[in-house]
Formats: C-alpha cells, sequence, structure tokens
C-alpha cells in the first residue's frame, strides 16, 4: 500500500496564478490578487515546507485539477476541469481519440470532432490540455523563480535545505520540460514563457519548433546531475517523483520523434538514452496486466508514474476516466471501479493489429479486448456504447493478488514511462538507422516483450528477417494501446494524415478516408490566438 501523499498548500495554488502570461490571463479567469500585496513573502519564508507543497502542487498536476475535492476550487477556469484540463484524460483523449485505436460514444460537443478528425481551434478538449500543459509550466516557473540562491539567502533559509530545494529546482525542470515536449508534440510552435518571462505584463512571444526542441534538449541534460539518482520499484521516501531516469526515458522518447520536430534524426541519441535506462536495474513486470492493477506502484518496470491515491485524489479526470469510461457496466465491479460510464471503445483496426500475429488469441494483452461483450466489433452506430465497438478492459482497480485497495476509489498508478517503452525505442532506433546499438540486440529486446504478453510461448519469437519498421509500429500498438502514445507514433510514421492507412471513421465517414497533413498538429486554440497579437495559427486552421 502506497503510503506518502501529495501535499498541497492552498495559498500556494492560488497565488501561482499570477504567474500566468498576459495572452491567458483573461481566458483561464484567474483569481483576483491583490496586486501590491507580495504574495510570495506571504507563502514563503525560511522554512522548507512551502517549497516543498509548491513542488508537490506541479506533481498533483498530473494527476487531479483542482484544490479540493480533486476538481473542487479549479486550477484552471473557464473549461471543466475534471473532463477538459485533466492532464490525463486530456492526453488520453488527444493521443488516442484521433487514431485507429479509440472511439468515444459520447456526444459532448468537442469529443465527436476529435473522433473524426474534424477538430477546429475551438474545440474545448484540445483547449484544455492547453491550458493545462501551461499551468504546469507556470507552476514550474513560480518555483524556480522562489528558489535562487539569492532568493533563499535573503529569506534566511539554511545551507541543508538549500541543498535539497536544488533537487526541487530540477525536478520543476523536468516538469516544465515534459509540458513542453507535450506542447511541441501537438502544437509545434507556440507561446513560450520561463522564469525569467514578465509576469503578467507582456504578451509571450511564440517559439518555433526547432528552437523549442532546442530549449526542451537544453534544460533536460542541465537539470540531470541535480536530480534523484535513478531507483526501482516503490520507494516509500521517493516514489512518484521524477529521477535520472526519468529524464533519460524523457530524452529517448524527444530523439525518437526529433526528425518530425525539426526535420533533423537524432536516431542515435535516441539508442544512447535508451541504453542509460537499460542499462539499469529495471525489469519488464513479469505479468504484463498486472502493470495497470492498483498495487503498480510494487512494479520494477514503471520509471516515472502519475500517482493516484483513492480519496487523496479523487477526481472525474484521470485514472477515474480510464477505469470507468471504458467497459459496460456489467464489468464494473470486475476492475473495481467507481462507476462505468460506457463511453469509449476499441475500433476494429485495433482488433486487425492483433490479428495480424500468429497465435494472437493466447496474447495476453489481446484478451483485454473484450469481444465477449460485444456483438459487432465495428462501430455502426458511433454514439451507441453497447454493441458498437469493443469494450477495452485494461486498468483495474484491484490488486495483483485479487484482492481490494481501501475503496473502488482509483489507486492504479499511471505509467508515463515503462521500461517497454524503452525497449521499442531502442528497437526503432536501431532500424532507422542510429549508432551505438545492434540489430541483435533490439531483436531480443522486442523478443523479451513480446514472451512476456504471450507467457513464454515459442510462438512469440521473432526471427532478424520478421523485424522491420511496420513490425515495430504494430507491436507498439499491441504493447502501448490505450496508454497515450498512438497519435504521435502514427504521425512519426506518417500514417495519422493522407490516405496510407485508413481506418473505420477517421475523416468523419464509416469505412474512412484520407485527412489533410495539416491534422498531424492540432491548433493553438483560438482564444489565445485571439489575445496575443504575437502568435500565428497552424497551418490550415
Amino acid at each position: 500500500m502506497k503510503t506518502a501523499k501529495y501535499k498541497i498548500l492552498l495559498i500556494v495554488a492560488i497565488s501561482i496564478m499570477i504567474a500566468g502570461f498576459a495572452s491567458c490571463t483573461d481566458d483561464l479567469n484567474t483569481i483576483p490578487l491583490d496586486e501590491k500585496e507580495l504574495v510570495s513573502e506571504v507563502v514563503f519564508g525560511n522554512e522548507i515546507k512551502p517549497y516543498q507543497e509548491l513542488l508537490a502542487k506541479i506533481y498533483a498536476g498530473l494527476a487531479i485539477s483542482g484544490n479540493s475535492g480533486g476538481d473542487g476550487d479549479p486550477d484552471v477556469a473557464g473549461v471543466d476541469g475534471g473532463s477538459q484540463a485533466s492532464f490525463l484524460r486530456g492526453l488520453w483523449n488527444l493521443q488516442q481519440l484521433p487514431t485507429d485505436e479509440a472511439h468515444c460514444a459520447w456526444n459532448d460537443v468537442g469529443l465527436p470532432d476529435l473522433n473524426y478528425n474534424t477538430w477546429t481551434s475551438n474545440n474545448v478538449f484540445i483547449k484544455g490540455f492547453y491550458y493545462r500543459l501551461y499551468y504546469q509550466i507556470n507552476l514550474a516557473n513560480a518555483l524556480l523563480r522562489e528558489t535562487t540562491e539569492d532568493v533563499l539567502n535573503s529569506r534566511g533559509v539554511s545551507a541543508s535545505d538549500q541543498a535539497e530545494i536544488v533537487h526541487y529546482r530540477a525536478e520543476a525542470r523536468f516538469h516544465r520540460a515534459l509540458a513542453y515536449y507535450y506542447l511541441l508534440d501537438m502544437f509545434r510552435n507556440v507561446p513560450f514563457v520561463n522564469e525569467e518571462s514578465p509576469v503578467g505584463s507582456t504578451l509571450p512571444p511564440q517559439i518555433m519548433a526547432t528552437d523549442l526542441f532546442d530549449y526542451i534538449e537544453k534544460e533536460l541534460l542541465a537539470c540531470e546531475a541535480d536530480m534523484l539518482d535513478p531507483f526501482v520499484g516503490y520507494n516509500s521516501t521517493h516514489y512518484g517523483r521524477a529521477h535520472k531516469a526519468a529524464n533519460w526515458s524523457l530524452l529517448s522518447r524527444l530523439y525518437l520523434n526529433a526528425e518530425i520536430y525539426t526535420g533533423v534524426n537524432k536516431y542515435t541519441e535516441s539508442i544512447t538514452y535508451s541504453k542509460k535506462v537499460i542499462d539499469l536495474s529495471y525489469e519488464l513486470e513479469p505479468v504484463y496486466a498486472n502493470l495497470f492493477k492498483a498495487d503498480n506502484n510494487n512494479s520494477n518496470e514503471i520509471i516515472f508514474p502519475i500517482r493516484y491515491e483513492g480519496e487523496d485524489t479523487q477526481t472525474w479526470g484521470g485514472m477515474t476516466f480510464l477505469l470507468s469510461a471504458m467497459q459496460p457496466s456489467e464489468l464494473q465491479d470486475e476492475i473495481n471501479a467507481v462507476g462505468a460510464w460506457q463511453g469509449n471503445r476499441a475500433t476494429s483496426a485495433l482488433l486487425k493489429t492483433f490479428e495480424r500475429e500468429y497465435k494472437h488469441e493466447t496474447d495476453t494483452r489481446f484478451s483485454m479486448l473484450r469481444l465477449d461483450y460485444t456483438d459487432n466489433v465495428e462501430i455502426v452506430d458511433p454514439s451507441v456504447f453497447n454493441n458498437n465497438g469493443i469494450p477495452v478492459v485494461k486498468y483495474s482497480n484491484r490488486n495483483s493478488d485479487g484482492t481490494l485497495p481501501p475503496s473502488n476509489i482509483a489507486y492504479t498508478d499511471f505509467p508515463l514511462f515503462r521500461l517497454g517503452e524503452i525497449y521499442l525505442n531502442y528497437a526503432e532506433a536501431v532500424l532507422r538507422g542510429g549508432s551505438g546499438g545492434d540489430n541483435a540486440t533490439a531483436l531480443q529486446l522486442v523478443n523479451n516483450l513480446r514472451k512476456r504478453g504471450y507467457n513464454g510461448d515459442s510462438a512469440a519469437t521473432l526471427t532478424a528477417g520478421e523485424l522491420d519498421l511496420d513490425y515495430i509500429l504494430d507491436e507498439r500498438g499491441r504493447e502501448f494501446f490505450y496508454e497515450g502514445q498512438r497519435r504521435t507514433d502514427l504521425v512519426r510514421y506518417n500514417k495519422l494524415s493522407g490516405s496510407s492507412y485508413i481506418w473505420p471513421w477517421k475523416g468523419s465517414v464509416s469505412e474512412g478516408r484520407s485527412i489533410g497533413e495539416y491534422l498531424n498538429i492540432f491548433p493553438i486554440p483560438a482564444d489565445d490566438i485571439g489575445a496575443n497579437e504575437n502568435l500565428q495559427q497552424n497551418t490550415g486552421y
């Protein structure tokens, strides 16, 4: 059982809102403060606790959307915190619904547009995730402004506490880089603010994708030395905190996609940082399903989780969403979820990704597609959940031994980075021509994943001649379906847009059709374009 909890100081959560950049101030309806009040001097002093609590708020922003009761007193006003400004729910919606893997039956304004690849700059789900990312950036900027050596010395913070705060600063830089990574991946050219930017008085400039890539890379390389040393499995003191291995995992992913972002490939660098993680003592979780259960905090595969702690992280977004929105009501008790919302289900394209495999029926990953709860794998009526597509039960709020956590409120952590991804990053980078790795190791790593999926069955073993880039994409689909990575993978393979790969309801027709290349990235929200004269909208919107 996890014991450490997010600790959030409400006044800190409120006060950092003054760090919001000018183009979003009106739209976010930030909480009014007395501009003459030196809020930071009220909140912070010579004790370390407020700095710890601000750091905790950064982490909590990945899990919940507000400051009371999960989504109450929301971080981002103007959108619904639990559904639209939730980091994990937003990540899942934007990375899964536009792809071949998932389709939502709900008709909430904005969701069908994600299903059909017909979104505009007014889409509220795109807007909510965009502002969630900037909220996280502003939190990190606030911590960095408040923890310079000069500021801490002026407040009389002890040398020992300052030494600890060095780690907090590195973690804040990692989180900021993580948020900017998702902005780069999904939006490309975006507003840029850091701890040195004027607060609330100047419209932020737009940074181009190549420059943003360079910034993220430099930040991750610079903060690495001051991050915690890697640890494997559950650590009662530091579990859930970003450490060097999380940093290397993000670099592995960043470099794998560099050619898409900048036009310059960085596959050699992806191999380098993948190897740094692989060379540690992380291990594949022996049973694939246990990666997604309530006691997955004990896994030696998960590198950086988003933590969920039952009532302490209660939300309608996050893991509550992933547990409740995917399955029919008959399966609610099986996974110990707070509800069975009957929203998201798989398309037949995900089924075909598995069916391309010999003996796919014995793949334990395939068993999460609950074909026994549908009479029609095709989505004929997009607004009806039952018998229109395939229910997917990947996440469970039960422990790996079948016992229950203290309640049906989510205790299952989300693996934002895990060793399985690093294996496939390495293999793909090798196949794309990166140096520093080799094909034999790439094949072995892929086979290790497949053997885990097939419970050691020899049918899982690939030969060297079978391993190519198309196979890697399919294997990523089988390994990471519903984990918020699919859109990025399809864009990297030039299969999200265009006509080279068609799936049901792509482009808003049941049989699927070609869509424009501009849909490889999302639009900057119209509100931000209208408020900031420095911004130019992405092409096509």
